[in-house]
């Protein structure tokens, strides 16, 4: 993620640390990669410590209490497969409570019905609490997710931070129009809170996703409850507390911790929710517009995406290079918009897959509390399925430059991995991985280009580099993509929408387009006693 001006992009593609000269085997070129016991202050982190503000439990009604059941479920550290937090886990009698406490609060609470300006002061104020907490969110943040400090630290919480402070301005601006009509009525239309949002957030941004969910739709005057990944719960829950701090009021917030197929499922099919909002897998979007069918509930949805990275002739090659390395390796290859498919002209094919075999050299891996790029993936089961496409893609003929395997022996971690002389037809080509693996694919013609990377059924993103001025016009235009980045890539912004085509889901998040989930439009017409003048 990338806010305007956020040194992420930066922080991402220093390329620091390089290592000693790579052992070759055969056509495999495996670079010896620093790994989590070697990370230098791996020893001086403790769970405990980070953790000691975190309350394990659900927040409902402005209270963190136990699951009605009494269940906790494990979380773990992927740095080392530890158990560092039982958490209480929502299940369908919690989801109820919160479902009640939210629209109770809609209802008949304060929140809705107060000024833009007064709803955006408490979101103001949230944003301040974030930012004086900042070092312990981004060390929350690091231990329950895997990615490098750096990036927590120097990305997302303060983009979490500048995206509460964006839709605090934006609280008292929400307004409808006046209308023309036939001259007989007077007529304007009202944009009203859609009511009682539940959103459901994935593990790989756990805290800038909650940023794109709740913020716009607080800052509408609606009322929230939150289902966090089971993954990744505990910087939410240490947010949830700023967030009574800062003035908002019981019930508008809640918090459950728990499972897809119970909390999730049950907070989806509950009658008292006016809107899903959810952000993760296809198949995942797939069964919550099911669930959400029977009530005709709003639903928006931004859901996987297997992005195309275009190389045109003509490029600066060493830019072009670590841009279309970071696109990919942002986050460990875990995000929905990760340039995936590496789409290189002919004319420049050999020398990129050699230098992009050379950059992925020398990214380190290692403890994410270290100076490292890469961290771990987020738990056993990403990190089966990403060994499983590794293996695969060269089961099926692609070349491997680099990568492949595993990281030591305890955590999640994998090399990262890059493929050439990749077809389409590949499993690695078609599949969202959600990994730390690149694909790179040759192509010759303008209109080929175009009709490989729209062949695939996700739109999320794409990236274009190129010098030529028509050539990134045609592209952009061409491109079946909610975002297509122009000679850059993850350029986020708060202003700039971000959502998808096809399979990669509908509605959009971030920017003025966002606050459309969250809003009814009422229209309100009076007769006029004498017909007024056009």
């Amino acid at each position: 993620m990338r806010a305007a001006a956020s040194p992420l992009w930066r922080v991402l593609s220093t390329g620091r640390r390089v290592p000693a000269a790579p052992a070759r085997h055969g056509a495999r070129v495996v670079a010896p990669l620093a790994t989590a016991v070697e990370s230098p202050i791996a020893q001086d982190v403790n769970p405990a410590q980070i953790l000691r503000n975190v309350r394990p439990k659900l927040l409902i009604d402005g209270d963190f209490v136990d699951a009605a059941s009494g269940k906790t479920f494990p979380v773990l550290d992927p740095r080392t497969e530890d158990v560092i937090a039982q958490v209480a886990e929502a299940d369908a009698a919690d989801v109820d409570r919160a479902v009640g406490a939210a629209r109770r609060a809609f209802d008949s609470g304060p929140w809705r019905k107060m000024s833009g300006r007064q709803r955006g002061r408490v979101l103001s104020r949230l944003a301040d609490l974030v930012e004086e907490r900042a070092e312990e969110f981004a060390r929350i943040e690091t231990l329950d997710n895997g990615k490098p400090l750096a990036m927590s630290r120097e990305g997302d919480i303060p983009f979490v931070v500048s995206h509460f402070r964006y839709y605090a301005g934006w609280a008292d601006k929400i307004s409808g129009k006046t209308l023309q009509t036939n001259g007989n009525t007077f007529a304007y239309t009202l944009h009203e809170a859609v009511g009682v949002v539940g959103q459901i957030i994935p593990w790989n941004f756990p805290l800038p996703m909650l940023a794109f969910k709740v913020a716009p739709a607080l800052a509408c005057g609606c009322t929230v409850v939150l289902k966090v990944a089971e993954q990744t719960p505990l910087s939410a829950l240490l947010f949830g507390e700023l967030a009574l701090e800062a003035g908002v009021p019981p019930g508008v917030f809640n918090i459950l911790p728990g499972y897809g197929p119970t909390a999730g499922a049950a907070l989806v099919a509950h009658p008292g929710v006016d809107k899903i909002s959810f952000t993760g897998s296809t198949e995942v979007g797939r069964e919550i517009m099911r669930g959400a069918a029977d009530g005709i509930k709003h639903v928006s949805l931004e859901l996987g995406g297997k992005s195309a990275a275009i190389v045109c002739p003509g490029v600066d090659m060493e830019s072009v290079v670590e841009d279309t390395h970071v696109a990919l390796f942002l986050n460990q290859g875990q995000a929905c918009c990760a340039a995936s498919r590496t789409y290189v002209h002919e004319s420049l094919y050999d020398e990129f897959v050699e230098r992009a075999v050379e950059r992925a050299q020398r990214a380190t891996v290692g403890d994410p509390f270290g100076d490292v790029q890469l961290g771990p993936l987020v738990d056993s089961a990403q990190f089966e399925k990403v060994l499983g496409y590794m293996r695969e893609g060269e089961a099926q003929g692609a070349v491997i430059g680099c990568g492949g395997s595993r990281v030591g022996s305890k955590g999640y971690y994998v090399e990262p991995t890059v493929f050439s002389d990749v077809r389409d037809e590949m499993s690695i080509a078609k599949e969202e991985i959600f990994g730390p693996v690149q694909s790179i694919m040759k192509w010759s013609s303008v209109e080929e280009v175009l009709d490989r990377a729209n062949a695939n059924p996700y739109g999320l993103a794409a990236g274009v580099w190129t010098k030529d001025l028509d050539l990134a016009n045609r592209l952009s235009r061409g491109l079946r993509a909610g975002t297509v980045w122009i000679n850059c890539y993850n350029a986020f912004d708060h202003a700039v929408p971000f959502g998808g085509y096809k399979m990669s889901g509908f509605g959009r998040d971030l920017g003025e387009y966002a606050l459309s989930n969250y809003m009814e439009v009422k229209a309100v017409v009076t007769p006029l006693k004498d017909p007024a003048w056009i």
